[in-house]
């Protein structure tokens, strides 16, 4: 037999025979047609809530979100104590060396210095933010930041 579109059989299993509803009670599915008595589910469009429980179930139990949300970048936060674990005497702190010395993520864009913690040691920052009380803290240990 030549394949052609007009002999395309579905493969066995794959397809299931619709109910044939309100064909007769020897049907099975006659008088009622599968819906039972009078109530609620017995009227059309009676059926309430989801039956499947996919991802628009989940998309409506997720609560909505609102207001506004920015999309500059925060920058990732470096402690005092990171610099101090990291670094020795007299290096230079920058985004390269900080992602060189695992103490940022490669794929971070900026940084900045948070005075947390103590530094003893003289370091050089560059091209780095800093707070306030982080730069006091550098300047104190000897360090400057340019």
């Amino acid at each position: 037999m030549k394949l052609a579109i007009h002999t395309l059989k579905a493969s066995k299993g794959s397809r299931h025979t619709a109910k044939k509803l309100g064909r007769g009670n020897a049907s099975g599915h006659g008088n009622y047609s599968g819906h039972g008595g009078k109530g609620q589910t017995a009227r059309s469009g009676g059926s309430r809530g989801l039956k499947l429980k996919g991802f628009k179930r989940l998309m409506q139990s997720t609560p909505k979100l609102r207001g506004f949300t920015s999309i500059a970048t925060k920058p990732t936060e470096v402690f005092l104590s990171d610099l101090e674990k990291h670094f020795a005497a007299g290096e230079v702190v920058n985004l390269v060396t900080l992602k060189e010395k695992n103490v940022i993520a490669a794929s971070v864009k900026t940084a900045k210095v948070v005075g947390t913690g103590e530094l003893t040691k003289k370091l050089t920052v560059e091209g780095i933010k800093t707070t306030a009380s982080s730069k006091t803290a550098i300047e104190k240990a000897g360090g400057e930041v340019k």
